[in-house]
């Protein structure tokens, strides 16, 4: 089994500021992480439950892509991010399945993690993302 748990949920917000107030409110969840991805133009906010995240995540410039889902499909669920002990053998192992990678290779990520998305044509309609610690 590649898959070792799961990561995350991404959830795609207008306001990032008040998605996190949200979840604090509702929950008393707390930021675990907080980062900038400029290569990806998203700020994501980490909401820690059990050994996995909430990961909200909001556009930081109108041509990313969190931007472009966000005009064409509003708030909700981006993707889900998979843990994988290696990253480079489970794309590997999607892509020989059918799946159609949008990363050839695997890359960098946030909070020094190691990436690849998996687009949802092949991946029954799921945007995934391999998360290697």
């Amino acid at each position: 089994m590649l898959l070792t748990e799961i990561d995350h949920v991404a959830i795609a917000v207008f306001d990032l500021e008040a998605a996190v107030s949200f979840y604090e409110t509702a929950f008393g969840a707390t930021v675990e992480h907080r980062e900038v991805v400029d290569s990806d133009g998203v700020e994501e906010a980490l909401l820690k439950v059990a050994d996995s995240y909430i990961q909200l995540t909001a556009a930081t410039h109108d041509e990313s892509p969190i931007a472009k889902y966000l005009a064409k499909r509003g708030e909700g669920i981006h993707h889900v991010g998979y843990r994988v002990d290696d990253c480079a053998v489970a794309l590997q192992s999607m892509v020989a399945a059918g799946a159609k990678p949008i990363d050839e290779a695997p890359r960098p990520g946030s909070r020094g993690t190691t990436v690849a998305f998996v687009h949802p044509k092949g991946a029954f309609g799921t945007l995934i993302e391999l998360v290697q610690e």
